[in-house]
């Protein structure tokens, strides 16, 4: 690994999130925002966050409202409110530490595989696997020859193989898991990859056997306009400019469909972003 760690030197991106001395709550902050959103959008609004609430417990003193204000266009605003929830228990069980065990992680809302992973290696320089879309690609290139992994679920063989590779100092594994998501990122591309650019061009199985189409793309995103998640999004947008709440008859103007309208609106009760109080008003939540 010692190619791709000397193309990680010179090509890493500067993100905030990096910098020493890694703080395990921005790190958690980093990577439930990161999950279904690019780096570009998310940099500010990390920033943002961090600057509001930096520690958990300032988050957890907070309104659970008051992080879906601040969640603002980032998308699935859910995540906004199981990082509050986390950030609750965090204060509550853990002295506004962030644990650094495992199964810990995995029990806080909102923290699966992946950022459970993550949050050891990148914040408490652990030796662990840490397996996201990028990762997962770059090793079915380079040591399987395949286009795209198998399936859409990270496999025990996957972390098998991982962490057999990744070196037994956590400082060096953790730079070397940055290092290869990083490469999925940059180089080795879902679309398009660059492999002339790729320092593990010389012994890859995929780019040696002629970029081979020999695996189907992973499903594309479902289209924004027109869809549930457009609703949402604009009923989302008024009640976030308008935290005293807002009126049946005021939540009717944002979507021309009332069928569609209902449905959208009821997912959002039913997730917990959107409360009916006793005055037949819509608001956030506030507990």
């Amino acid at each position: 690994m010692k190619e791709l760690n000397r193309w990680f030197v010179t090509n890493r991106r500067d993100l905030p999130w990096r910098h020493s001395p890694r703080d395990p709550w921005a790190v958690l902050v980093s990577e439930v925002m990161l999950q279904q959103t690019p780096v570009v959008r998310v940099q500010p609004a990390w920033e943002a966050w961090l600057a509001r609430w930096p520690d958990a417990t300032s988050l957890a003193n907070d309104q659970p409202g008051e992080a879906v204000i601040m969640w603002d266009r980032l998308g699935y605003p859910r995540r906004a409110l199981r990082l509050h929830s986390a950030a609750v228990r965090i204060r509550d069980e853990f002295g506004g530490r962030v644990p650094d065990d495992y199964d810990t992680l995995l029990s806080l809302p909102g923290i699966g595989d992946y950022t459970a992973s993550a949050i050891l290696a990148f914040a408490y320089r652990r030796t662990i696997p840490v397996l996201d879309t990028n990762v997962r690609r770059v090793l079915a290139r380079s040591r399987h020859g395949l286009a795209y992994p198998r399936g859409s679920a990270v496999t025990r063989t996957e972390r098998q193989e991982l962490a057999e590779i990744l070196p037994t100092s956590g400082e060096q594994a953790a730079t070397t898991s940055e290092a290869f998501m990083e490469l999925g990122a940059l180089i080795c591309t879902s679309q398009n990859p660059v492999c002339t650019q790729c320092p593990l061009a010389t012994n890859c199985h995929w780019y040696n056997s002629g970029q081979p189409a020999n695996q189907q793309p992973p499903n594309r995103q479902a289209r924004f306009a027109g869809s549930d998640r457009e609703v949402r999004g604009r009923i989302m947008q008024l009640i976030r400019s308008t935290p005293a709440g807002v009126t049946q008859a005021e939540l009717d103007l944002t979507w021309p469909d009332p069928a569609q309208l209902s449905r959208a609106q009821a997912s959002l009760v039913a997730d917990g972003l959107l409360v009916e109080t006793a005055d037949k008003r819509y608001t956030l939540p506030t507990s």
